[in-house]
């Protein structure tokens, strides 16, 4: 089955989202919400099924829920009744978890990553009549939207940062489950800084876990005590461990920086100011959107739902100018721009860097 893919540039054009897929035939999908009222928040239940990071993840969880509760409050849901969600504590919950929001009658269910993505595709099969969201991954099934973004083209933004911010001309990455999402965050990060500093180190290590904070410091103990000046995680909670790292040495007087993900993480470097910037995810407005459409009987069943740096599903923090130069903000946004008209492209693979780096001087 080849899916529909609607890239989204709803946001940059001031218009609503569900006015864009609308144009696009959004509301003649199959397996339509349940929502009989056409729109009545009243009679409309939405949820989510958070992964092993958890709902207070201060990252990609926590974004998603931020979203969602914004939605409930604006349609005058009741948490726990119009919206809620389920933490998952380990990924054999994922499918109990999913399964029981199901019985409930939610009209869409949100499946929090890509490691969901087994457990959204049997379920939805095993309950045809409710909708499905996937964050991360694409499953093909009638009854699942699957939510993407161009991570790659927010990283190389925040590549562009580090590179021109480095002293040591060596930074860091550090990645939750290494997986093509997460390649996607490595690779952008790795173009950003060479494409500005060839000269640059790139140290790069992965967890393997995406909740545990004491990997993520020890990973970034290493990092800093071999010269990496700045260090980028996209690894949920995992990343926790890094800023507690930073943190820790900027109280000894080292000048490391961390570089945020998913959500503007400013305020998890306080009080030592150790965020440099984030490479933002707009997971919150994915779930605030695709709930829109699904309340409003337009949701995009059986489709590929993209967000990239064109509508501003990615990018980097508003905070940014607190700690990053101005003469460094003004390139971020010279190759924000050629990224949007195409002039470069953001690699998202390990191969499509080594062809990038060869246009490198």
């Amino acid at each position: 089955m080849n899916k529909k893919k609607t890239i989204l540039s709803a946001l940059a054009a001031g218009l609503t989202l569900s006015t864009v897929l609308a144009a696009c035939g959004g509301d003649d999908n199959e397996g339509a919400s349940n929502n009989e009222g056409g729109g009545e928040g009243s009679d409309f239940k939405v949820a989510m099924v958070t992964d092993t990071g958890g709902v207070d993840d201060k990252s990609f969880n926590q974004s998603a829920w931020e979203g969602l509760t914004k939605f409930g409050k604006d349609n005058s849901l009741t948490e726990n009744e119009g919206f809620k969600y389920l933490q998952s504590s380990k990924q054999a919950d994922y499918q109990p978890n999913l399964q029981q929001l199901a019985r409930d009658n939610f009209d869409l269910i949100y499946g929090i990553g890509f490691l969901m993505g087994e457990d959204i595709q049997k379920v939805a099969e095993q309950f045809p009549d409710n909708n499905f969201a996937l964050v991360d991954m694409v499953v093909d099934a009638p009854n699942v939207a699957s939510i993407t973004f161009k991570e790659q083209e927010g990283s190389f933004l925040v590549g562009v940062v580090a590179g021109l911010t480095t002293k040591t001309d060596k930074v860091g990455f550090v990645g939750g489950v290494e997986s093509d999402l997460i390649k996607k965050f490595e690779n952008g990060y790795k173009a950003g800084v060479m494409a500005v500093n060839p000269d640059a180190t790139i140290d790069v290590k992965y967890a393997e876990d995406f909740n545990s904070a004491e990997k993520g410091t020890a990973i970034a103990s290493g990092m800093y005590g071999a010269g990496s000046d700045i260090v980028y995680h996209a690894a949920g909670g995992t990343g926790v461990g890094v800023f507690t790292e930073a943190k820790n040495r900027k109280k000894n007087g080292e000048d490391v920086w961390v570089i945020g993900v998913d959500r503007d993480q400013y305020e998890e470097g306080l009080p030592e100011n150790v965020t440099l910037t984030s490479m933002v995810k707009r997971v919150d407005t994915a779930t605030y959107e695709v709930s829109k459409l699904a309340m409003e009987d337009k949701f995009p069943a059986g489709e590929i739902v993209e967000f990239s740096l064109k509508d501003d599903g990615v990018g980097i923090a508003e905070t940014s100018d607190k700690n990053v130069a101005a003469d460094v903000l003004t390139k971020v946004d010279e190759y924000r721009q050629q990224l949007i008209d195409g002039e470069i492209t953001a690699p998202a693979t390990d191969a499509e860097f080594e062809e990038f780096m060869k246009t490198v001087k």
